[in-house]
C-alpha cells in the first residue's frame, strides 16, 4: 500500500532532468513535503512522444462519494472497470523521495533508496470533471516491506520509464515485476516489556 510519500529538492532536481520544460519551475523547486491523498503532486506524463511534468491530484473519486481510491491493486487492475482505460492509455510516473508505511504496531516506517536518490512509483490517471487525478499502483511486498505491510508501490526502474508511460505494449510486463529491495529507517521502535 502506499498512503503517503514524500518530495524534496533533489526529486525536483531529478524531475528537472527528465522532462525538456517545466513550466513552474519555482513552484517545483518549493516543494518540500509529505504529499497526502487529495493533496496536488507533481506527476511524468506522455507528452508528444517524450515525457512532461504536469500537477495532479492523488486519489480518484470514490465510487459512494465519500473519501478517495488512492491505490490500485497491479495484478487485478486490468479486470477493473474503473481502471482499465486508465491503465491502457495514461500511466504516468510518480517521482518521490522515499514513501511511508505504518506497521501492524502502528509505527511509521520509511521506505527509501539507497543507491538513488529518488523512487519512481508507477500510476495512472483519469480526468473527472476538468480535474486529473492519479492513483498509486501496489503489488505484492517484496523481502525489504513484508516485515511492515503486505502490499507495496510498483516501482519503476529509470531505464524503464519512457515504456511505463509512452509504450502501450510494453507496460503490462512491467505489473508483475517485483520491485527492488529498499532501505528502512524508524523514527522510534515500540518495546515490549516481558515479565518473568
Amino acid at each position: 500500500m502506499c498512503g503517503r510519500y514524500y518530495v524534496d529538492d533533489e526529486t525536483a532536481r531529478e524531475i528537472e532532468k527528465l522532462v525538456e520544460t517545466v513550466n513552474d519551475k519555482l513552484r517545483l523547486e518549493r516543494l518540500r513535503k509529505d504529499i497526502h491523498p487529495t493533496d496536488e503532486a507533481p506527476v511524468l506524463v506522455a507528452g508528444d512522444r517524450k515525457m512532461k511534468l504536469e500537477w495532479q491530484h492523488w486519489g480518484f473519486p470514490n465510487f459512494q462519494g465519500k473519501g478517495v481510491i488512492f491505490n490500485a491493486r497491479s495484478e487485478t487492475v486490468l479486470e477493473k472497470k474503473m481502471f482499465r482505460e486508465s491503465i491502457l492509455h495514461r500511466r504516468i510516473i510518480i517521482p518521490c523521495t522515499w514513501f511511508y508505511e505504518w506497521n501492524r504496531k502502528k509505527e511509521k516506517v520509511t521506505f527509501y533508496r539507497e543507491d538513488a536518490p529518488v523512487i519512481f512509483l508507477a500510476g495512472f490517471y483519469n480526468v473527472f470533471g476538468d480535474e486529473k487525478r492519479f492513483t498509486v499502483l501496489t503489488t505484492e511486498a517484496n523481502q525489504s516491506m513484508v516485515s511492515t505491510h503486505d502490499r507495496m508501490p510498483l516501482i519503476v526502474e529509470p531505464d524503464q520509464m519512457k515504456d511505463w508511460v509512452l509504450d502501450d505494449a510494453k507496460f503490462s510486463g512491467m505489473l508483475k515485476q517485483t520491485p527492488v529491495l529498499l532501505e528502512t529507517k524508524q523514527e522510534y521502535d515500540q518495546q515490549e516489556l516481558k515479565f518473568l
